[in-house]
């Protein structure tokens, strides 16, 4: 499978279990490794046919930066599945980086990753599937 990888993709979020995380904020770093089919859009050479990787990177920091979750663990799953409704992915891999997490000895990163894939047989956003219909014989 092909395969788009997002590295760093950094906002401000209000996550976690602390009181002064909620109300002060911190970074939040999201890697993203998005498994698509490229046979489309380099037939096509057309962006519509591929995941727009700027649109992805908008909107993962839109989650980050969105309703606050206690848990980082709870974040990766929203993106994962948020990405996986969104755009044309089969699957994805989602690393979420809390570098300055309230951790009492030193450290360099805490990170969780997800990987989500979309059912067999589950129609992507954006697809009906008409055309396979047609060419078995099921459609108008």
């Amino acid at each position: 499978m092909d395969r788009i990888t997002l590295s760093g993709v950094t906002a401000v979020g209000h996550h976690g279990v602390f009181d002064f995380e909620r109300r002060e904020g911190q970074p939040f770093v999201v890697d993203a490794v998005l498994y698509l089919d490229f046979a489309k859009a380099a037939e096509s050479d057309d962006v519509r046919d591929t995941a727009h990787y700027g649109e992805v990177a908008q909107r993962i920091t839109e989650w980050i930066s969105g309703e606050p979750l206690n848990l980082i663990e709870a974040l990766a799953v929203r993106i994962a599945d948020g990405l996986l409704s969104e755009f044309r992915l089969e699957a994805v891999d989602i690393t979420v980086h809390k570098p300055q997490a309230p951790i009492e000895v030193p450290f360099g990163d805490v990170a969780v990753s997800v990987h989500r894939a979309r059912p067999v047989g589950e129609e992507r956003d954006g697809e009906d599937r008409a055309g396979d219909k047609q060419a078995q014989g099921e459609g108008p």
